[in-house]
């Protein structure tokens, strides 16, 4: 039953949207758009991660900006990508290994070739233009450069992408060579990740967390409440959608008088994520002020923290987790800037107790990114949703994150990625991972689909699918 096969054998998770009527041209900014999928083993159905915003004031800014920016690029009423979004990302053209990776950005049904923008002279603002960080095989020389000249970049964009611009919209031979359908082109990691780590900022996740690991009369521990509690995780095993991810082995809890389970994980689970990508980082020894923060942060990707609960219950004391987490991380291959989301900021909770002053912020502002994950059968139409939840149910935002990390002087360096932690909302349908459920919704959708399953009496937040 717990055969270590590819994962692609039993299930699929994919990123995909929901939209609302006036939304739909740009609020499902991190969709992977090609359809490749992120294979797991613990359900037995695929699973879709979605999201919409439909505020009033956003809604209200997305109407003046409409009328006041429209691409030349043909961009369709249901796209992911419109000229507000513009995310950045690393591809290369189908065809080969000798394929050299470069820099773009979406839009439309088209992924805009910055490396071909700059060599022909349209970046030409006094940051860009002499700059060779659209040559280089991922990000990161571009996001040591800092807000400045990503303000830069996106005016240039916005600007060439315009529909009353015509350097770019008449040149034929340019716009053959640098606007490439998605269907030709391999989405890579858009980034090098030196370092990787993952927070714990959600109070409802860390209720539902604590309560199965310690039980409901202690679930969150007092130092949660003064700082973002976090672990450095495993750079290397940081995948693009669409990865096979192949469960893992390890040991679990004994049974009775026995020895330690060893074999395939039998609790495998998915976490509901965002992660920041860190741009120019600090020196050694050099404290970040949260006030100043926000200019440290290029923007954000949808993370799925891949957790075997089974391993993670046996091994995380004292040092925390190991095993149970490292085998994989998932990401998005598009990067979502902060100057593209500051349109949904939104107040971050009341922190209480207040904060210490070196997280004490002027401005504490969460986005209003609501999310969702669904369930598809294989072979069937319907999705049925397993939660709803939204970012802004983080308790610490994601600049007091970053600069708790620094504040005992640790360098944060261009590419880091620092995750939220599972992202999950007050009430049980807002739960950002599945071992949080309970039994009963999710065994009424196996049932629905007459599949089998396998319940795993000594941790009944869990089951696997009979195969």
């Amino acid at each position: 039953m717990y055969e270590d096969i590819n994962s692609k054998d039993l299930m699929c998770l994919w990123i995909c949207t929901i939209q609302t009527s006036l939304w739909k041209a740009w609020v499902p900014f991190l969709v992977y758009p090609f359809q490749t999928c992120i294979h797991s083993f613990f359900l037995p159905f695929p699973c879709c991660f979605c999201f919409h915003r439909s505020s009033y004031a956003g809604e209200l800014f997305f109407v003046r900006s409409t009328m006041a920016l429209k691409a030349f690029v043909e961009v369709k009423p249901d796209s992911h990508f419109s000229i507000h979004n513009l995310p950045y990302g690393i591809f290369k053209r189908n065809g080969g290994s000798t394929a050299t990776p470069r820099p773009g950005v979406a839009i439309g049904d088209y992924v805009l070739d910055l490396s071909a923008i700059h060599s022909a002279g349209l970046f030409d603002g006094p940051l860009l233009s002499s700059s060779d960080c659209f040559h280089q095989p991922n990000l990161n020389k571009f996001l040591e450069l800092g807000r400045p000249a990503w303000k830069e970049a996106r005016a240039t964009l916005q600007k060439l992408l315009s529909s009353a611009e015509p350097a770019l919209q008449n040149n034929a031979s340019l716009r053959q060579k640098a606007l490439l359908p998605v269907d030709e082109v391999e989405m890579l990691l858009p980034i090098a990740i030196g370092d990787y780590t993952d927070f714990f900022s959600s109070i409802h996740h860390a209720k539902n967390c604590g309560t199965i690991f310690r039980g409901p009369e202690n679930p969150i521990n007092p130092n949660w409440f003064h700082l973002p509690i976090a672990y450095h995780g495993r750079a290397s095993s940081i995948v693009i959608s669409g990865t096979d991810i192949i469960r893992p082995r390890g040991q679990g809890h004994p049974s009775g008088n026995s020895p330690p389970y060893f074999g395939p994980s039998r609790k495998l689970d998915f976490e509901l994520e965002m992660a920041v990508v860190v741009g120019p980082g600090n020196e050694l020894g050099k404290p970040i002020d949260v006030n100043e923060a926000a200019e440290h942060i290029f923007g954000v990707v949808l993370m799925n923290d891949w957790s075997a609960r089974d391993i993670q219950a046996w091994e995380y004391v004292p040092l925390g987790p190991f095993l149970g987490k490292s085998f994989g991380t998932t990401i998005s291959p598009w990067i979502v800037t902060l100057d593209a989301l500051e349109p949904f900021a939104c107040d971050a909770p009341n922190q209480i107790p207040q904060p210490l002053p070196y997280l004490a912020e002027k401005i504490s502002k969460n986005y209003d990114i609501s999310l969702e994950v669904r369930i598809k059968p294989a072979g069937q139409e319907e999705a049925f949703t397993v939660t709803r939840s939204n970012f802004n149910h983080l308790y610490w935002t994601i600049t007091q994150q970053l600069a708790h990390h620094t504040i005992n002087g640790c360098n944060l360096r261009p590419g880091d990625l620092l995750g939220t932690g599972t992202i999950s909302g007050p009430e049980s349908d807002s739960y950002g991972l599945v071992s949080a459920r309970g039994m009963v919704t999710m065994l009424d959708l196996v049932h629905a689909q007459g599949r089998s399953y396998h319940m795993c009496h000594d941790y009944p937040y869990y089951f696997t699918c009979e195969v």
